[in-house]
C-alpha cells in the first residue's frame, strides 16, 4: 500500500467531533471526487469515481447514514493499470436535489456553488472534517523517505482558492498550481504537512513522517561531516604538496643546510610525514608544536625563498 493510501485509510476511520462533521466530510468527498449530471428538468445524477477503497467505503456509509438516499455501486478493474476503480452513483430520486443543496454543491436556486460552502465549515471541527474529506477524496502525500509533498487535486480555481483559505484558517499555508484544466492545492514544507495531518487526525502517518525526518537529519549530518572531512583532506594534501615543493626549491638553491633549527625541524618532519595536516604534523614533533607555530615556519620558508630568487 502506498503512503497516500495509508493516509487516506487512516483519515477515513476518524470519528466525528460533532453531529455535523460527517456532513462536512461527505460534502468534501462529493465535491472533490464527484461529477454532477442533469437527468432532465430539475433532475440530477451524482457520480463519484475513485480507485481508493476508503473513499468508496466512506461515501456509501455517510450517504446512507446522513442523506438516506439510494446508491448504486460498481467495481471495475483496469486491464492497463491493473487497479480497481469504484463507481458510486446517486441516481435521480426524491430529495436528491435537497441533498445537493445540503452538501453545498447547489445553492437554493439550483445554481452551482463555485467555492467552499460556508454553512458546511461554520464550526472549527467541521472545518477540519471538510479538509479531511478533501484529503480522502483527492489527496496525495509523497512517501516521506523521499521529498516532502502534499497536494489535493480539485476542479475550479475558485474552489482551490477557497480550500487554501480554509487551510490558512487552521494555520497551514498552502499554494495553488494550475494543471491541465484542474488545480492542485499543495504544501511542500515537512512541518506544515505534519501539522495538517496531525490536525485532521492522521497520527500514525505523522509518526512515520517524524521518523523519516529523523533518519534524514542523521544522514544529512553524516554527509556534511564526510564532505567536510574530504574537503579538509584535499586542502591538507594541497598544502603539503606546496610545502614539499618549497623544500625542494631550498635544496636546489643550496639553502637547506643553512636553515635555522626551527625551519630545519619543520622540513625534516614534512619529508617524513608528507600526508599529514599541519595539526597532525605538530603532534609528531618533540616537543609537540601547534598548528600556528608550523604555519608561521611555512611563511618564513616562503619569504626566504622569495628573497633568494
Amino acid at each position: 500500500m502506498s503512503f497516500t493510501a495509508e493516509v487516506r485509510d487512516e483519515l477515513a476511520r476518524c470519528e466525528p467531533e460533532c453531529e455535523y462533521c460527517d456532513l462536512s466530510t461527505l460534502a468534501a468527498l462529493t465535491r472533490v471526487s464527484g461529477t454532477l449530471s442533469l437527468a432532465g428538468s430539475g433532475r440530477y445524477r451524482l457520480t463519484v469515481a475513485t480507485e481508493t477503497g476508503a473513499v468508496a467505503r466512506t461515501m456509501i456509509t455517510l450517504t446512507h447514514r446522513i442523506l438516506k438516499l439510494k446508491t448504486e455501486f460498481t467495481v471495475r478493474k483496469s486491464v492497463l493499470h491493473k487497479v480497481r476503480n469504484y463507481l458510486i452513483t446517486l441516481p435521480d430520486q426524491p430529495d436528491l436535489d435537497k441533498a445537493l443543496v445540503l452538501l453545498g454543491i447547489l445553492d437554493r436556486r439550483g445554481g452551482l456553488v463555485a467555492g467552499v460552502p460556508r454553512h458546511i465549515v461554520a464550526r472549527p471541527c467541521c472545518r477540519l472534517a471538510y479538509i479531511r474529506g478533501a484529503l480522502i477524496a483527492g489527496g496525495f502525500v509523497a512517501d516521506p523517505r523521499g521529498d516532502f509533498h502534499l497536494e489535493i487535486a480539485v476542479q475550479g480555481e475558485q474552489y482551490a482558492r477557497g480550500l487554501c483559505d480554509l487551510l490558512e484558517q487552521i494555520g497551514v499555508h498552502a499554494r495553488v498550481n494550475a494543471r491541465r484544466g484542474s488545480f492542485a492545492v499543495y504544501i511542500k514544507s515537512a512541518e506544515e504537512i505534519e501539522q495538517l495531518l496531525k490536525l485532521v487526525g492522521a497520527k500514525r502517518s505523522v509518526a512515520e513522517i517524524e521518523e523519516a525526518r529523523a533518519v534524514k537529519l542523521v544522514k544529512n549530518d553524516v554527509n556534511r561531516r564526510v564532505n567536510a572531512e574530504l574537503a579538509n583532506q584535499t586542502r591538507s594534501a594541497g598544502a603539503a604538496q606546496h610545502q614539499l615543493a618549497l623544500i625542494d626549491e631550498l635544496e636546489q638553491r643550496g639553502l637547506r643546510d643553512a636553515l635555522p633549527d626551527a625551519l630545519a625541524v619543520f622540513c625534516d618532519l614534512r619529508e617524513r610525514y608528507p600526508d599529514l595536516s599541519l595539526r597532525d604534523l605538530g603532534e609528531m614533533a618533540d616537543p609537540p608544536l601547534s598548528k600556528s607555530a608550523l604555519y608561521h615556519r611555512v611563511l618564513r620558508l616562503e619569504k626566504l625563498i622569495e628573497a633568494n630568487r
